[in-house]
Parts: C-alpha cells; structure tokens; sequence
C-alpha cells in the first residue's frame, strides 16, 4: 500500500544521466541525443479523466469509455508499469479543479509513482494533490497563460515534482502550443516553449503530438528526436503508440527517457510484460 506523500519539501531531486552504458550500445547510444534520457526507459500507461471515468479518442475528440481510472491504476501497478500520468482533460476547459478524491482512492491501491493533472493554477492547487498521494503535478495551460507558475512551483515543492506538459500541433509548417485540451492554438513555437518551461524549472517534459494522438501510426519521432537533443531534463513520448515495434522504434531513434501511451493498454492490445520483454531483446532496457 502506498502512503501518502507529506514532506515534498525535503525530497531529494531526480539525478540525471547516471546509468551506465553496456559496451554494445555505445555505438548506438553515441549517434542519439543524450537528453535527459539515461539507459533504462519507462512505460507509462496515461488515463485521461472525464467525469471520474477514463476515456479515450482520436485527435483529443470522439472521447469513449475506457473504465474506472481507479481500477485501471491497480491492474497497472500489477502489470509492471513505471509510472502513470492522470489528466483530467476537461479540468481547464470546464474550469473545475481535479479532484483530490481520486488521488487518494489511487494512492490506496497503488505502490507506484503517479502524476496528476488538470486544472492546476496555483500553489494551493498543487498542495492538495500532492498532500493527497499523488508524487507529481503536471500544468499545461495553466502554465502557459501563467509562466512565472512554472518557478513558483518549482521553488516551493522542488522542481522534481513538476512535469510540465506540451501539446504540439504542425500549423502551416510550425509546431505550435495548444491549449485546454488542444481546442486554443496558440502562436508560441513549441521548441522555444519547452526551452522556456526547463529554464524556469520544469522537472520533466510529457509532449504529446496532435497530429499523432490515437491515430495508433507511431511517435512523432522526427520532434522527439529535435527536443530531446536540446533538453537536459527528462522528455515524455506521448501521442501515436499502436504497437510493440512503435516504443522500439521511440527509444532506439530519439533516446527519450519514457514512452506514454493509452488506448493500446486500456484495451488490452498491448500488455506491459510482453513490452518489456521485446524491449529487452532489442537491448532497450526498460526497469524492472
């Protein structure tokens, strides 16, 4: 049973590029952008929250049941997924808060680390939920309209407690921000953006290709790749998993240090042992 976090204060930040290279990956390893990726990837099951149910859809839209997020975490944690990402995708557009009884009813039933996200605007927002259980928050539009949040929140829980999310869409040939959900595009450059998030304290970037999400065709490894050899904090993959050779694919051509997905585990198409154990004998490693 997991207990729930009380003194995010004292936590120790996250200690970057510290694993070792086994000497028939070096070669590999050499020709990626470091990043903040180290040698043992993370999959990260993502359940988008709508009314207390988990969904899922194509492009943000076309949303349809994919069961209780509660349950869904346990059988995660059973699995041997790493981490996972809550977000309350109606949170911002709705202008409710997440709510911290679901953090707690997770936290109960899990021993692994979690993120949520959602409506966060201030500090208060986030001591809530992480007095609630949850290891980390994640601010996406809240950050944008609100920059300087970005620093508050690192400075007052540690920079390690912040994942700042991205989600990116091509306009007329650039990458742009949107926002709420990917229904406001704005006219900030996403490169510029997350540049701008690490330096005021981003502990970790989760950046979901629109163009790629729930379309099952791939990670956008092409941006992945661009971002990540510009960052030196850990980049999420996030938007186009549909199959065991796509996080292959993620890993060995960008080097990120997580690849997140969602229909393909909520649906059984992918079950995270059997990831795991391709990865490995691609001699990606992922944590045990």
């Amino acid at each position: 049973m997991k207990e729930i976090n009380t003194k995010h204060m004292t936590a120790s930040p996250r200690t970057l590029n510290s694993d070792k290279l086994e000497a028939s990956q070096v070669d590999l390893v050499e020709s990626l952008p470091t990043g903040g990726g180290g040698l043992a990837k993370r999959i990260i099951p993502c359940l988008d929250v709508k009314d207390g149910r988990t969904v899922k859809g194509v492009n943000f839209v076309d949303l349809r049941d994919a069961g209780d997020p509660v349950e869904l975490a346990w059988q995660y944690s059973q699995q041997g997924a790493d981490e996972l990402v809550f977000l309350d995708i109606t949170a911002t557009h709705e202008r409710r808060k997440t709510m911290a009884e679901l953090v707690k009813a997770v936290a109960r039933q899990i021993n692994i680390p979690f993120t949520i996200g959602g409506g966060i605007n201030e500090i208060t927002d986030a001591d809530i939920l992480l007095n609630s259980g949850a290891d980390k928050i994640s601010i996406n539009s809240a950050a944008v309209r609100n920059p300087g949040l970005v620093n508050e929140l690192a400075a007052a829980f540690g920079k390690q407690f912040v994942v700042v999310a991205v989600d990116t869409k091509s306009v007329n040939g650039k990458n742009l921000v949107h926002l709420n959900g990917g229904r406001i595009p704005t006219g900030i450059e996403t490169e510029q953006w997350i540049k701008e998030v690490e330096d005021r304290g981003a502990g970790e970037i989760l950046l979901t290709s629109m163009d790629h999400d729930g379309t099952k065709g791939g990670f956008d490894n092409i941006l992945l790749k661009k971002i990540n050899y510009s960052l030196s904090i850990p980049l999420i993959a996030s938007g186009g998993a549909g199959n065991v050779q796509h996080f292959i694919d993620v890993f060995q051509q960008t080097n990120v240090d997580a690849a997140l997905a969602a229909s393909v585990f909520h649906y059984g198409e992918i079950l995270i042992p059997n990831l795991k154990a391709k990865l490995k004998q691609q001699n990606i490693e992922a944590r045990i």
